[in-house]
């Protein structure tokens, strides 16, 4: 297999088929993220594609689910997307979906009927890192977007039928931005229809900009327990039927939950956390978070 760089899947992808589509990351602009800092977006060639899925084929050939890596596959053009896509097929032909990264910046070169066209080939699940759906966070985090542009490229996924996940993360607005942030993210995904929402909670690393900010002054990191409020409000005011899950390491308290009806029981239990544990002892889990894998 011809992987290169970081390999980085989602959790929720662990059971799923891995090959490399892209390497590296067509942004490397996120205040938070150094993932792929030091490694320039490359499309993988299709000889070492084809050469990849004709090993799948060799040891899993009816596998269902695939996951191309990168940071953000779904930013290659819509021709080759599908010449990936139907590629796909003729090895796996019992393969049902093709799921990826994607940037709210990779939808916006593709049309509606572009899209449907892809989700016909198998290409659905696409992992959003929109990180927040507030003006001010998505500024500070200098995400390449704005809430409106989320709005409009997720709607366009909605009317192609294109399933999607978000990535939210808590104490991402810094100290006391923590009610703002989850309102306003929740008011806007509310609109929306993510499948399920993936929550992690901002750990600052030296290799990145914001935790150079923050080393200046230029930026106050939220306080643990301001990040779980944070994360109740957010439960508290999405209005949609969404899968919620804060389980990673970067959480100091996993939770899971299908809301609307998980609400209570998982908003309790967050509460239990802030009136039972002391802020250094969540401040020292954070502090001894080596890396987010």
């Amino acid at each position: 297999m011809h992987f290169t760089g970081r390999t980085w899947r989602p959790p929720y992808e662990a059971h799923s088929v891995i090959i490399q589509a892209t390497s590296g990351c067509t942004y490397r602009k996120c205040r938070f993220c150094s993932l792929y800092k030091n490694e320039c977006f490359r499309m993988s060639p299709m000889e070492e594609f084809e050469e990849d899925l004709a090993e799948i084929k060799s040891l899993q050939p009816y596998a269902r689910r695939i996951f191309w890596t990168g940071a953000n596959p779904f930013a290659m053009s819509y021709e080759n997307l599908k010449l990936r896509a139907l590629t796909v097929r003729d090895y796996l032909i019992k393969c049902q979906t093709m799921a990826m990264f994607a940037s709210i910046r990779d939808i916006k070169n593709k049309e509606i009927w572009q899209l449907r066209k892809l989700r016909a080939m198998g290409i659905n699940g696409l992992s959003i890192g929109v990180e927040s759906g507030d003006e001010e966070t998505l500024a500070l985090a200098n995400k390449g977007y704005t809430t409106a542009d989320i709005l409009e490229q997720c709607r366009k996924l909605d009317e192609a039928g294109i399933e999607y996940y978000f990535v939210y993360m808590t104490g991402l607005g810094g100290k006391g931005c923590g009610y703002r942030n989850a309102r306003n993210s929740a008011e806007l995904f509310s609109q929306l229809n993510p499948y399920f929402i993936s929550v992690d909670s901002l750990t600052l690393f030296p290799d990145t900009e914001l935790y150079q900010m923050a080393e200046q002054g230029l930026f106050v990191p939220a306080e643990e327990k301001e990040r779980i409020r944070e994360l109740q409000i957010l439960i508290n005011r999405l209005h949609i039927r969404t899968h919620l899950f804060a389980d990673t390491t970067s959480n100091f308290t996993p939770v899971t939950a299908y809301l609307p009806y998980d609400r209570e029981r998982v908003t309790n239990q967050l509460q239990y956390v802030l009136d039972h544990t002391d802020e250094m002892e969540m401040r020292k889990y954070r502090n001894n978070l080596k890396s987010l894998g």
